[in-house]
């Protein structure tokens, strides 16, 4: 079955915000929004796997996501269905019987980690993790700065109501992907799903995230074959080493002209170091020049 054939998503009426009256600090009444959460269980051949708490704007690239970094299903080929039923809080995907993983085997290996909430990782999608090899390529700091702006608007549910974090795939030079869900884990399975559904490439792309860099996120990226990734946050001890282990490029608490790059600093560019330094040394000159006047 071809992969824009196998959806049946009948969720139109669905909204990620809605509309409450709230007091304000001097008592009077406003009207904000706040952002839709519910519970969203995956079945697969009508054996339930895990409920997931979702915003619910992209469940069928969320739920593809989170299986195929969890190495529950390896081959999109294996899909005959997939159907979400936002009311009634299920999704059931169906498979190819004869090429059914084991589910019951990797669902016993499971590890708790500090996603937003509680995530999970089920320890298959360990197993492999040290066998990638990622090629990271050079940036320049004006591309970070470009991206990191161009993002900032594009938070449109995080504008509306706050409570959602934002995770997006990048060129060099634009937002491929953005996607707000209630979790940083949630957003990045559902980026990896429509990477998986579209047959896009990570290996030339960076991934952004709001959230901070956990050993998680970096096995998230890694298993999409992203080499550079970019957070608003900072970074966990064990995400770094991961990340040094795998040749991951790491840029963190990155926000407006600021970030620290973590690992690989010899792939950025800073090209405008020189004239950082010309315009110290220009307002240090002006400085001995005013001091001098009086």
């Amino acid at each position: 079955m071809t992969k824009d054939r196998i959806y049946t998503n009948n969720n139109d009426w669905y909204q990620p915000t809605h509309r409450v009256e709230v007091t304000d600090e001097t008592g009077q009444i406003k009207e904000v929004h706040i952002v839709t959460e519910f519970p969203l269980t995956i079945k697969v051949n009508d054996k339930e796997i895990v409920t997931l708490m979702t915003l619910g704007t992209h469940p069928e690239y969320l739920i593809l996501g989170y299986l195929k970094n969890q190495r529950m299903i390896e081959d999109y080929a294996d899909i005959t269905s997939l159907e979400v039923n936002l009311r009634g809080e299920t999704a059931s995907i169906t498979t190819r019987e004869d090429r059914v993983i084991d589910l019951k085997h990797k669902m016993s290996r499971k590890i708790v980690t500090t996603g937003c909430g509680e995530g999970t990782v089920f320890s298959c999608s360990l197993d492999k993790i040290y066998d990638i090899r990622l090629q990271p390529f050079p940036i320049k700091k004006s591309s970070i700065y470009n991206l990191l702006k161009e993002i900032r608007p594009l938070n449109v549910i995080y504008a509306a109501g706050g409570s959602v974090h934002t995770c997006a795939l990048c060129s060099l030079d634009r937002v491929l992907i953005l996607i707000e869900d209630v979790g940083r884990h949630n957003a990045a399975d559902s980026i990896a799903g429509k990477m998986w559904a579209e047959d896009i490439s990570g290996s030339d792309k960076l991934f952004y995230t709001t959230g901070r860099i956990t050993s998680e996120i970096v096995i998230k990226a890694a298993l999409m074959n992203i080499p550079i990734l970019i957070s608003r946050s900072g970074i966990t001890k064990m995400g770094l080493d991961i990340a040094r282990n795998l040749g991951m490029t790491i840029i963190a608490r990155a926000k407006g002209k600021r970030f620290f790059v973590y690992n690989n600093h010899e792939m950025i560019d800073f090209e405008e170091r020189g004239d950082s330094l010309k315009e110290r040394d220009r307002k240090s000159l002006l400085f001995k020049k005013h001091i001098k006047m009086f």
